[in-house]
């Protein structure tokens, strides 16, 4: 009996309403912005800002449009960098038959892993001044450790499969497979691993700017707002929960969307797709021929 599968459409439709809405506030949301108004007083709620002010009596709307865009594209871009190096270095280490090759490849990595990701950030930013991009950089370094060994743990399995060696034998390019056949098989984990990361990526921006590097105290910046406003959590909740609920809906949409795009690509049988029957007894060939008579298990001398 097979098990009714969730999924489809209406998820994919979904989480794309999910993440729409936070990147559309990043993209378009400068455009609407407007001029700063006169600020009023800290954590306050009506006097022309229907969602109050913040910690220094700024409108929280018009923070809200303006601080999207260096969240998003700070994260994106510390993600996308940071896997950028770790899956050609995860993969050629899961691949490769040469243990020292492997052991120069992943050794530094581990030691880089065991010094606490905040900490570098601040070695790094006191002898450099880095600004967004800086931080992005930064950001990206601190995560190639563990995204490497996540996706060398993930290709490890099919790259000692069977298939690999016969593509070996056949004189198959690196690429192929690498790329072509244990980064496929890694797919799912991977896209699943990146959504994790890019909320760890978030907070890892948000504490950075906190601290000064990368964004002043006071930035327009989603994550900063969260930070900076949580001390009138409870006198003006709007300051928080905006920003909070829009990071939210970006990092479960990202994650949603990769699972819902992965899902509607899978072609692999598994449970929940059980596999084509093949000819057999039970099964006559597709091609018009007639089923052979059966061979017996003992012939005759």
């Amino acid at each position: 009996m097979r098990r009714r599968t969730t999924g489809g459409p209406a998820r994919f439709t979904f989480a794309v309403l999910i993440i729409a809405v936070p990147l559309l506030l990043a993209l378009l949301g400068p455009l609407f912005a407007g001029e700063p108004g006169p600020r009023a007083a800290s954590f306050t709620i009506g006097g022309g800002h229907w969602a109050g002010t913040d910690f220094v009596g700024r409108d929280v709307w018009r923070q809200v449009l303006l601080g999207g865009r260096p969240v998003v594209l700070a994260a994106v871009t510390a993600t996308a960098l940071a896997y950028a190096v770790a899956l050609p270095l995860g993969l050629i280490s899961a691949l490769t038959r040469r243990g020292w090759l492997e052991e120069l490849l992943m050794r530094p990595l581990d030691v880089l892993l065991a010094v606490p990701s905040l900490l570098v950030i601040l070695l790094v930013s006191a002898v450099l001044t880095p600004g967004a991009g800086g931080l992005a950089l930064l950001v990206a370094l601190v995560n190639v450790p563990d995204a490497a060994r996540t996706v060398r743990a993930a290709a490890a399995e099919a790259a000692a499969s069977p298939a690999v060696e016969a593509l070996r034998m056949q004189g198959e390019t690196w690429w192929r497979m690498a790329v072509g056949y244990a980064g496929r098989s890694a797919l799912r984990t991977l896209a699943a691993d990146a959504g994790v990361r890019l909320t760890g990526v978030l907070y890892l921006v948000a504490t950075a700017a906190f601290l000064g590097v990368g964004a002043e105290p006071d930035a327009a910046d989603w994550a900063v707002m969260v930070d900076r406003n949580r001390t009138g959590m409870f006198i003006q909740p709007w300051a928080v929960s905006l920003p909070a609920l829009l990071i939210m809906a970006l990092t479960m949409g990202c994650n949603l969307l990769f699972d819902a795009a992965l899902t509607r690509r899978d072609p692999r049988p598994g449970p929940d797709r059980p596999p084509r029957p093949g000819p057999g007894p039970d099964h006559p060939p597709t091609d018009g021929t007639a089923p052979g008579p059966r061979r017996s298990e003992k012939s005759s001398p």
